[in-house]
């Protein structure tokens, strides 16, 4: 997954479905579930709560705010899921997805 975004932009979420080795989905009802993003060298941009608006379909999403896109780069991006038993699992766990900023012309 590669997500692109405009620098400053708060717009679109990001939308992900979370799947098992199978690739089933995840079933995260009672579960909570953490957006990490950090840039190449490993800096912390983002470690927030996200939503999750259908957990039978493991999908969740993150809303950005002001200030989670002001700086442009490339950006290493994990859900991590800790289910109502505490156990914490991290998607993906087979490597990293990316998010893009993008300079903005003005």
């Amino acid at each position: 997954m590669s997500f692109f975004i405009k620098q400053n932009d708060t717009s679109p979420s990001l939308l992900a479905t979370l799947k098992d080795f199978d690739g089933n989905a995840i079933n995260l009802t009672n579960a909570s579930v953490r957006f990490h993003m950090k840039d190449l060298n490993g800096t912390v941009k983002i470690d927030e709560a996200m939503t999750v608006p259908n957990p039978t379909l493991g999908m969740v999403r993150y809303d950005w705010v002001v200030g989670d896109t002001d700086t442009v780069g490339t950006y290493y991006v994990e859900f991590e899921v800790t289910y109502s038993d505490a156990s914490v699992e991290t998607f993906p766990n087979n490597g990293n997805k990316t998010v893009s900023v993008v300079r903005e012309l003005n």
